[in-house]
């Protein structure tokens, strides 16, 4: 007994010693790491050029509008403007949710609500406001468009808020006072 236990114990201790397949034991114990600081890295990225694009194609809209190149506007057409100028949001005219408020002067308040956004798994969504502002009117914008995750269960898309479909809001505000004729 005592001479198969010496036999196992110099096996055991011999397996330690050998270094043969080291490196491809933390080949395998790094890889998952690595993947996930990619994955990670690759969403932020995306999630960062969609929030820039809407950003920028909110603003050349608004501006647009401010100007009086829209002489009817409506939901429908800044909706089309804005999606127009964002190429790569999937689905965007179908759920885009422009909200345009008029803020007084005197008082600077701000609405008490946060940005709706489509909630894609129902089919009621929130009712936003759309006013067209008159002359020198200070008008706040809100636009949200939900998009997919690349990668929803691992870095920035596991923290983001989500609808019902596993979506997350790119969100983009601004604010413009209304030109006289």
């Amino acid at each position: 007994m005592i001479r198969s236990l010496r036999f196992k114990f110099s096996r055991l201790t011999r397996a330690f010693r050998n270094d043969d397949g080291m490196a491809s034991i933390e080949f395998a114990l790094m890889i998952p790491l690595l993947l996930g600081v990619f994955m990670a890295s690759f969403e932020s990225g995306m999630l960062m050029t969609r929030s820039i694009m809407l950003e920028q194609s909110v603003d050349m809209t608004m501006r647009e509008l401010r100007l009086g190149h829209y002489p009817t506007p409506t939901a429908e057409l800044l909706k089309s403007e804005i999606c127009r100028r964002t190429v790569i949001f999937k689905d965007c005219e179908q759920n885009i949710m422009i909200e345009m408020t008029r803020l007084s002067t005197s008082t600077w308040a701000l609405p008490k609500t946060g940005v709706k956004c489509i909630d894609r798994s129902q089919d009621i969504q929130p009712v936003t406001t759309l006013q067209i502002g008159q002359k020198n009117d200070l008008m706040l914008v809100r636009v949200c468009v939900p998009q997919d995750a690349l990668f929803p269960t691992t870095g920035i898309g596991l923290g983001l808020p989500k609808d019902g479909k596993g979506g997350y809001g790119v969100i983009a505000v601004t604010a413009f006072v209304t030109e006289p004729n």
